[in-house]
């Protein structure tokens, strides 16, 4: 029988290849997986290349997060957490679980919802994937029925897109993770807004008048954060009505990510992946851009302004604002 020729061997290897490729891309997570809040024990699925890790990340003693944030770094920043009224942090014996059935589900230690993914599309769950990019998905044999990516909190990363009609939403407080006074919001009318609401309750309905906003009404189709490390607001044909960054910053040689911080500004910052750190690029983050440039140039009746009802806002050497109490 004769030998295959080199050049059908080459044919076979080239279609291979982007299957291979794209194996390797996502950590594969089989139905009836699972994991549970439990202290010093590492409850995450990481991807591959072990830059991000989905599961429970221990806030305070005795109380976790479910969550996806850098795995690489010493400070494990999150960038993902499930959108939940009220408080988000569970005790320990809470678990996640991707059932049998596909159902993807967080239960206290009770055994009680706390919540869980709402799917869409058609078919059955039948793996879910931490990828490589920082999305976590629900895979069905032709589409991805649920992803972080498409349900974010206060935090996008490179290859991230902002669809019309959704938003971040600030946490309370540093190291409060329940919902704050300040969305951003990609409109389904084309504007990029930014909110601030005149209660923790108020929901995208009732909020105040905006802060800052593109005036793209009509035109706007999508908020992009590309692999380029360029982060801009896009028509529905690709051209740049907007663009937040204003140089390059590669995601082969930085950790990035854009959030809503607590204080109603966004920021993006950049973390250098190589371990040997200089004075220009320090192994830490750092922020590259923020908007608005003085959060507290927002007014007392655009929400109850930057700082909430009687107070008052100052504008600190360290880029952010505080917040005092007026004398008497």
């Amino acid at each position: 029988m004769a030998s295959p020729s080199p050049y059908f061997l080459y044919l076979i290897l080239l279609f291979l290849l982007p299957l291979y490729v794209v194996a390797q891309t996502y950590q594969k997570i089989e139905l009836g997986s699972s994991l549970t809040a439990a202290l010093n024990i590492n409850s995450s699925w990481r991807s591959p290349s072990g830059d991000f890790a989905f599961g429970f990340q221990q806030i305070r003693a005795g109380e976790f997060l479910l969550a996806i944030w850098f795995d690489n770094i010493p400070e494990k920043i999150i960038i993902w957490s499930p959108t939940i009224d009220g408080e988000k942090l569970v005790e320990e014996g809470s678990k996640i679980q991707l059932s049998e059935d596909g159902q993807f589900r967080l239960t206290d230690a009770r055994g009680e919802k706390v919540w869980d993914a709402q799917l869409t599309g058609s078919g059955n769950v039948l793996y879910a994937a931490m990828f490589d990019t920082g999305n976590f998905v629900l895979v069905s044999q032709d589409s991805n029925l649920w992803e972080s990516f498409n349900q974010p909190t206060d935090t996008i990363v490179p290859t991230q897109i902002m669809k019309r009609d959704s938003n971040l939403v600030a946490r309370y407080a540093e190291k409060n993770y329940s919902r704050g006074r300040f969305r951003f919001r990609m409109q389904g009318d084309g504007n990029l807004v930014f909110y601030v609401t005149s209660f923790l309750w108020d929901t995208v309905d009732l909020i105040s008048r905006a802060y800052w906003a593109s005036n793209t009404v009509n035109q706007g189709y999508q908020f992009v954060f590309n692999q380029s490390g360029y982060i801009y607001l896009a028509d529905n044909n690709g051209s740049i009505l907007y663009s937040f960054t204003s140089k390059e910053t590669s995601s082969t040689n930085y950790y990035q990510r854009a959030i809503l911080d607590y204080d109603g500004v966004l920021r993006h910052y950049v973390y250098p992946k190589t371990t040997n750190g200089t004075a220009r690029n320090p192994m830490n983050w750092s922020m590259q851009r923020s908007e608005p440039s003085n959060i507290c140039d927002i007014k007392e009746t655009q929400g109850s302004g930057a700082c909430g009802y009687n107070s008052y806002c100052s504008f600190g050497d360290d880029q952010r604002p505080k917040c005092s109490c007026p004398p008497g």
